[in-house]
């Protein structure tokens, strides 16, 4: 396995990752050409009509920020080959033939290693992204320029979400800042009048579990893909109560804590993040042993002991009462899995203000902040 340097971003800045490892290769001697069946015309790279071009091109063991690349090759001069040239594009890109250092961030070049070859690097490969990939061999000169073969044929992938160790990375850097530890005892969850009007009379007095949207970290696996309802259990420290703003509606429901959170329901660490701001969210997922929900959550996410972690707890007391308790330096969504019947708890209207700025709807994570990022794509 090899990591292969990034080139034609950022080559001449002094931080660039692959500096050390392409001082040999100048700007010039990769000005490649563009791929519509033509061999290059730079001045700096040579024809060499021996060189074969790869074929049958195959991605696999896809990551978040890695993959593995393998093709097929005429033994025709193979021996020659001493370097390969990647052109790895995001599919949206609709400049992808062209290789031009202002508009193409991900021009790779990596020594001629036996295939498959690990193509690893999270300045350049973002998760649940789709990719174009096509490439080219080469053969180093004495000179130091590089003649070329033709370009392979553009293939086309998508990188995966992040996988259960990403997200322990996640909530490992959340448990930092998560702070002590305050007693609640409601979960409640905000929306305009007409949501629990419909609730009522079109879904037999029920909230339905929706496809959560895609806010937080981009390479979240429950982003479009987990279906809940979203809660929060966040109070203010001063009264012990939920506050009484919120962004998302001047309508309140509110249900003991004990009828969503026991014994009997699991709980998953979903994501941390933050939306430019000094606020920083975590995203729990409580689903009831043996749901659907459930098995969702088990093959994807960071389990938590319900009784001991830094987020969100239930446990039992001396009189064998359930008490509840949240972190209080982070704003937590708490996602639940199933139906919930409103006959469970109350709705009433909120005395303070909807504040639509602190809505995390669809909001996109600050990738440059390092409370909340981790060293993989964004």
């Amino acid at each position: 396995m090899m990591e292969v340097p990034r080139v034609g971003h950022s080559i001449s800045s002094p931080t660039s990752p692959c500096e050390d490892m392409m001082k040999n290769l100048s700007l010039d001697a990769i000005q490649l050409c563009e791929r519509e069946g033509n061999k290059s015309l730079d001045s700096g790279i040579a024809e060499m009509e021996e060189l074969p071009v790869p074929q049958n091109i195959k991605i696999s063991n896809i990551t978040c920020d890695s993959f593995k690349i393998c093709w097929d090759m005429d033994s025709r001069s193979k021996e020659r080959i001493t370097h390969y040239f990647i052109d790895l594009n995001k599919k949206e890109n609709k400049n992808a033939n062209k290789f031009k250092h202002k508009d193409v961030p991900t021009k790779l070049v990596a020594k001629a290693v036996p295939l498959p070859m690990t193509v690893r690097g999270h300045w350049f490969l973002s998760p649940r992204t789709e990719y174009t990939v096509a490439v080219q061999t080469a053969s180093k000169q004495g000179d130091g320029d590089y003649a070329v073969s033709e370009w392979s044929e553009i293939n086309e992938f998508c990188t995966a979400d992040y996988s259960t160790v990403h997200l322990t990375q996640l909530m490992e850097k959340a448990e930092v800042i998560a702070g002590r530890m305050l007693r609640f005892s409601v979960f409640y969850r905000n929306q305009h009048k007409e949501y629990f009007d419909h609730a009522r009379e079109a879904q037999n007095n029920k909230m339905l579990p929706s496809v959560k949207d895609n806010s937080g970290s981009h390479g979240s696996p429950i982003s479009g893909k987990l279906e809940g309802i979203f809660f929060s259990c966040n109070t203010e420290f001063n009264t012990g109560k939920p506050p009484q703003d919120s962004p998302y509606g001047r309508y309140r429901y509110q249900l003991p804590a004990e009828a969503l959170f026991s014994p009997k329901t699991n709980l998953y660490f979903g994501d941390f993040y933050c939306m430019y701001t000094a606020y920083h969210y975590v995203i729990l997922v409580i689903a009831p042993q043996g749901s659907p929900g459930d098995d969702f959550c088990k093959q994807r996410l960071p389990a938590l002991d319900i009784a001991n972690n830094r987020f969100m707890t239930c446990s039992e007391d001396e009189d064998g009462q359930l008490v509840f308790h949240h972190a209080q330096d982070l704003i937590l969504e708490v996602i639940y899995t199933d139906p919930v019947d409103l006959s469970l708890g109350t709705v009433a209207e909120i005395s303070g203000h909807q504040l639509m700025s602190l809505s995390t709807v669809n909001a996109k994570k600050d990738p440059s902040c390092k409370t909340c990022n981790i060293s993989v794509g964004r």
